[in-house]
């Protein structure tokens, strides 16, 4: 296979990864991403498109319709540079002594990786059994597992059970993820999750949220929260317009 074949079938993998994460891509934000021309990333779409991978749309492509997102497993395996990068970042927020709340998802998991790999002293409150079991590596590290009705696809439990374990705990600080976030605050596709986010965000002193870029401006089921419900927002890139304006008025803190 040539340099151009094997260029060609990365950008595959890497349009059918964002809309494992989003159900919609736009061209010029794939072309700007992938460092090629908005030409390219049509021709892309096209042969996508013609081998049933993907919907094409006015300016972009959707998924195909599918019964539920993926698991948490395979969307882990999406933008790994950009979330390690994210949970780098995060895991500076940390110091010895710290009470942490961290909740389910893959941006999440990553900065659970980056704890285990040296953090001391620490108790971290978590609704994630993969989050958990990760933690649980470090010795230095003393886990709480929230109670409540398991999600198998997300690996983590939901519920009042979860919702009022949560709320015994003062914690330094929170790090959340969600599917989404808008103007109108932190989307997510799971109304069991969305409530134990908020709990969460509301036992901390610190509320910090782990978002890559792929979803900024992505609407999903239910409005979790508004902006003003968190501190701060790391991420791999600073979003623009409307949702960089509504971050600036929230108080939000930007890093990237």
């Amino acid at each position: 296979m040539g340099r151009s074949a094997r260029n060609k079938v990365k950008r595959h993998k890497r349009i059918l990864e964002a809309l494992q994460i989003n159900a919609a891509v736009r061209v010029r934000e794939l072309a700007e991403e992938l460092g090629v021309s908005g030409e390219t990333i049509r021709r892309d779409l096209a042969e996508l498109g013609n081998e049933g991978a993907v919907s094409r749309t006015f300016g972009g492509a959707v998924a195909k319709p599918v019964l539920h997102e993926p698991n948490w497993r395979d969307r882990h395996n999406a933008f790994r540079a950009e979330r390690h990068a994210i949970a780098e970042h995060a895991a500076k927020l940390v110091a010895p002594g710290d009470v942490l709340i961290l909740e389910t998802g893959s941006t999440v998991m990553h900065l659970a990786e980056a704890l285990a790999s040296g953090a001391r002293d620490l108790s971290v409150i978590t609704s994630s059994l993969e989050v958990a079991l990760v933690l649980a590596r470090n010795n230095a590290i003393q886990v709480h597992m929230c109670p409540g009705i398991l999600d198998a696809r997300e690996g983590s439990v939901v519920g009042t059970e979860a919702e009022d374990f949560l709320e015994r705990y003062n914690a330094t600080t929170a790090f959340v993820g969600s599917t989404g976030i808008t103007s109108a605050g932190l989307q997510e596709s799971h109304t069991g999750i969305a409530a134990v986010k908020c709990t969460m965000l509301s036992r901390a002193k610190k509320r910090v949220v782990l978002l890559d870029h792929s979803k900024f401006d992505q609407t999903s089921l239910v409005t979790a929260c508004p902006l003003t419900d968190f501190d701060i927002m790391i991420s791999d890139r600073p979003p623009e317009g409307d949702l960089a304006i509504a971050l600036e008025q929230a108080g939000v803190h930007l890093i990237s």
